[in-house]
Parts: structure tokens; C-alpha cells; sequence
């Protein structure tokens, strides 16, 4: 079974993400957009201080490819 995702801030989403080795490609609007060196693209919705929903952090970590349990060592 698959532990319980933590309610985070898009800010603390995107600081894992780097420490995974994706890096920031361009930002639109209040969506920034973050790439790793095998191509795969992450895109995170940036609104000021707001706790992302579980269901959106499940998304992202679908999109990185990258486990839940991985995802909470970071």
C-alpha cells in the first residue's frame, strides 16, 4: 500500500524536484515548467503559498516518473 502524500507547497514540490536533478525550463503564467537530462517534463501550478491538493502532487509525481516513497526521502 502506498503511504499517504503529504499536503506541500508548490515551493517545496519544486525544491525536491531539483534535488531529483530536474531543473527549471521556462515558466508561463503561474505554471513553471522543469525538465531532467532524460527529457522528462513536470509542470507545477505556482499560486502564493497555497498547499497543493494530493491529486495534483500525484499527477506530478506521475509525470517525473518517480515514486511516492522516493519522493518523500527528498
Amino acid at each position: 500500500m502506498t503511504p499517504k502524500l503529504p499536503r506541500l507547497t508548490a515551493a517545496v514540490v519544486v525544491k525536491a524536484l531539483e534535488r531529483a536533478g530536474f531543473a527549471i525550463v521556462r515558466q508561463s503564467g503561474s505554471h513553471r515548467v522543469l525538465r531532467n537530462r532524460h527529457g522528462c517534463r513536470v509542470t507545477v501550478p505556482m499560486h502564493a503559498g497555497k498547499t497543493l491538493h494530493p491529486k495534483i502532487l500525484k499527477s506530478i509525481l506521475r509525470d517525473a516518473e518517480m515514486s511516492a516513497e522516493y519522493f518523500q526521502d527528498l
